[in-house]
C-alpha cells in the first residue's frame, strides 16, 4: 500500500461522524493488505507506530518536527510555528506549508510506501546517544521530502502519535472482526493477551481457531486491570462474598519471571528492572516458577508508608541506583497473577488466581480478606487509612482478569472527594504570581482515539508544582494562540472534582466541578485517562444517588 492511499483512508474516516460507516470503512480495507502491511496499517490507523508493550519509542517531539518541516518547506521554524498556531493542528500545518512553499529538491524523490514509512520511523526509535536527535531529524527530513502535501498532514499527526480521525480500539477491535468473519470476543480476548492488535489481526485473518489460541506470553507485557470507584455496600449487595485488599499510595508493577531471569514493568509497559533491583531480588527469591505477576510497590520509612511521589522517583531513576535505594526503600505487595508455566490464567476466576498465587509465591502477597459482612469490610477499610494507605480494593471473587479494561468488578474506596485521571491538552499561561508559567490547564478525557475537554484546572497547584509542570511541559506545545496552549496530550493529571455536570462549553459534554489537582500521574500515560462512557456512568451514579465514599 502507497502511503497516499492511507492517508486518503484517514481522510475519509477524518470526515466520517457514524461509529458504524467508520467500521465498514477499515473492515473493507483490511482484506486488502499484505501479512507484512496489515499489523503496519492497524496500528496506524489508531495513530501508533509500534505495539503497547514494544520498548520502542519514536520520541518526536515538537521541536524536532517544526525543524524537519522547516527545512523541507524552505522557510522558518518560526514560519511553521506561527502557521500551526494559525490552524491549531500540526498536520494541517504540514499540509498547507507543502502546498504552498517549495520543498527540498531531492535527487531520487520516490512515492512513499506504508512498509518503508514503518522502517524509517523505526529508524528514528532505535536512535540513541547523542546524535540521536539529529538522526531523527535528518530521517524526518527525508519522509517528507517525498511526502505530499495530504501525506504530510498524516505523517506529522503519526510522528507526534495523535492521528485525530476517531480510530480506537474499539472500532479497530470491531473493523477485524467484521473483515475476516470472526466473533469480536474473540478479538479482544487476544488483544487482551498479546497487547498488539496489529498482530491479532493477522491471527484473525487465518481463523477463529487461531485466536482462540492466543496465549499470555513472557516478557511481553500486558495491560493492567483497572478499578473503578465504588462502595463497599453496593458490592455486598450484589455479590455477597468478596475479596477486601488495601488500596495501596504506590505504582503498579508487572513482573515476569522465566527461570534465572526477570523483568518488571511499569504501568505504562516500560521495562523499569535496572530501577527496581531491590524488587526483582525479593521477587526472584520468592517463587522457584515461571511467573507473571501484578502488584503495587510502595516505599516504606519506619514501618509507615510514604507518599506516591517517593515511589516514582525510584521508578524513573536511572543511575547512582544504589544510593537511592538507601534513601527510599521499596517493597513489593502482589495481589495477583496472570500467568504460571506456561498457563494463562486470567480466564480463571479471582479465588482461584489467589490460591495459585499463595502457592507458589511464599512472601509479599497483600493481604486479603473475604467476607459478605458489610462492617466486617468497613473495620478493614478503617485499619487500612490506620495504617497509612489510602483505602481498600473490593473485588468480586468470580471476576476473570482483564487487562486494560475498568471494570465493575474491581472497585476502589478512599475517603474524601472523588478523583479522575486525565490528559493535558492544553493550558493558559499565568498572570501575576504565576506570570512566566503556565497558570491553568485543560484536561480530556479519552473516547475512541480522540481527547474530548472535560474542564480545567488551576487551585491545588503549589509555585513549586507550577514550575516543575512548566519544565515538563514547555517543550510540549503544539499551538498557541492568545493566552492559550496547545499540547501534546502526554501528561496525566489525578484531579478532584465534587461531581461532573453537563455543559456545552466542553467537546465531551459535561464538566467537573471544583475541580482541583491532586498529584502527576507519572506512572500513566493518555491511554490510561477515564474513558467518556466512564465520565457517563460517573454522571449517572451521581443521579441515583451513588459515590464513591464507603457506607
Amino acid at each position: 500500500m502507497r502511503f497516499m492511499e492511507f492517508s486518503r483512508y484517514c481522510e475519509q474516516l477524518e470526515g466520517i461522524s457514524g461509529r458504524l460507516e467508520m467500521i465498514d470503512l477499515v473492515s473493507g480495507v483490511l482484506p486488502s493488505l499484505t501479512d507484512e502491511e496489515l499489523p503496519i496499517f492497524v496500528r496506524f490507523i489508531m495513530g501508533r507506530v509500534f505495539a503497547d508493550w514494544s520498548p520502542l519509542k519514536l520520541g518526536v517531539g515538537p521541536n524536532l518536527l517544526y525543524e524537519a518541516v522547516a527545512n523541507v518547506a524552505g522557510t522558518k521554524k518560526e514560519v511553521v510555528r506561527e502557521t500551526i498556531n494559525t490552524l491549531g493542528d500540526a498536520g494541517l500545518a504540514v499540509e498547507q506549508l507543502f502546498a504552498t512553499k517549495e520543498q527540498k529538491v531531492i535527487i531520487s524523490p520516490e512515492e512513499l510506501d506504508l512498509i518503508e514509512v514503518y522502517r524509517d520511523l523505526e529508524r528514528m526509535a532505535v536512535a540513541g546517544g547523542h546524535r540521536s536527535q539529529r538522526e531523527k531529524t535528518r530521517v524526518a527530513e527525508r519522509l517528507f521530502a517525498n511526502a505530499r502535501p495530504l501525506e504530510g498532514r498524516y505523517l506529522s499527526r503519526l510522528m507526534l502519535e495523535e492521528l485525530r480521525i476517531g480510530m480506537g480500539e474499539g472500532n479497530v477491535r470491531d473493523a477485524i472482526a467484521k473483515a475476516f468473519a470472526v466473533d469480536v470476543s474473540l478479538v479482544e480476548h487476544a488483544h487482551q493477551a498479546m497487547n498488539d492488535l496489529g498482530e491479532v489481526a493477522l491471527l484473525a485473518r487465518r481463523g477463529a481457531d487461531a485466536l482462540a489460541e492466543v496465549k499470555i506470553e513472557l516478557f511481553r507485557p500486558v495491560k493492567m486491570m483497572l478499578a473503578q470507584q465504588g462502595t463497599i455496600t453496593e458490592r455486598i449487595e450484589e455479590y455477597g462474598d468478596v475479596a477486601v485488599e488495601y488500596k495501596y499510595d504506590g505504582s503498579r508493577f508487572q513482573f515476569h519471571k522465566q527461570g534465572d531471569t526477570c523483568r518488571i514493568y511499569s504501568r505504562r509497559l516500560e521495562d523499569v528492572t535496572a530501577s527496581l533491583p531491590d524488587i526483582a531480588r525479593l521477587l526472584m527469591a520468592a517463587t522457584d516458577r515461571d511467573v507473571i505477576l501484578d502488584g503495587e510497590a510502595i516505599a516504606i520509612k519506619d514501618g509507615r508508608p510514604m507518599p506516591f511521589q517517593y515511589v516514582i522517583r525510584r521508578f524513573r531513576r536511572k543511575h547512582r541506583i544504589d544510593a537511592m535505594m538507601e534513601e527510599i526503600m521499596l517493597v513489593p505487595r502482589v495481589f495477583d497473577i496472570l500467568y504460571l508455566d506456561g498457563e494463562t490464567l486470567i480466564d480463571l476466576p479471582l479465588s482461584e488466581r489467589r490460591e495459585k498465587l499463595e502457592e507458589v509465591l511464599s512472601e509479599h502477597i497483600a493481604p486479603q480478606v473475604r467476607t459478605a459482612d458489610a462492617t466486617a469490610a468497613e473495620g478493614i477499610y478503617a485499619a487500612a487509612l490506620d495504617l497509612g494507605h489510602e483505602g481498600v480494593m473490593v473485588k468480586v471473587l468470580e471476576s476473570r482478569y482483564l487487562p486494560g479494561i475498568r471494570g465493575r468488578q474491581w472497585v476502589k474506596v478512599k475517603p474524601g472527594v472523588d478523583t479522575i485521571d486525565l490528559v493535558v491538552v492544553g493550558a493558559e499561561w499565568g498572570e501575576g504570581r504565576r506570570a512566566g508559567v503556565f497558570g491553568s490547564f485543560l484536561l480530556a478525557c479519552q473516547d475512541e482515539g480522540r481527547f474530548l475537554t472535560v474542564g480545567k484546572v488551576a487551585t491545588g497547584l503549589s509555585d513549586e508544582m507550577l514550575a516543575e509542570l512548566y519544565a515538563l511541559l514547555k517543550d510540549r506545545v503544539i499551538a498557541q494562540s492568545g493566552k492559550e496552549v496547545t499540547l501534546e496530550p502526554e501528561f496525566v493529571f489525578e484531579v478532584g472534582y465534587s461531581e461532573i455536570q453537563t455543559s456545552p462549553n466542553y467537546s465531551s459534554g459535561y464538566a467537573l466541578r471544583f475541580p482541583r489537582f491532586v498529584r502527576l500521574r507519572e506512572d500513566k500515560g493518555a491511554g490510561d485517562i477515564e474513558t467518556l462512557d466512564a465520565v457517563r456512568e460517573r454522571y449517572r451514579q451521581q443521579q441515583n444517588g451513588g459515590g464513591a465514599a464507603p457506607s
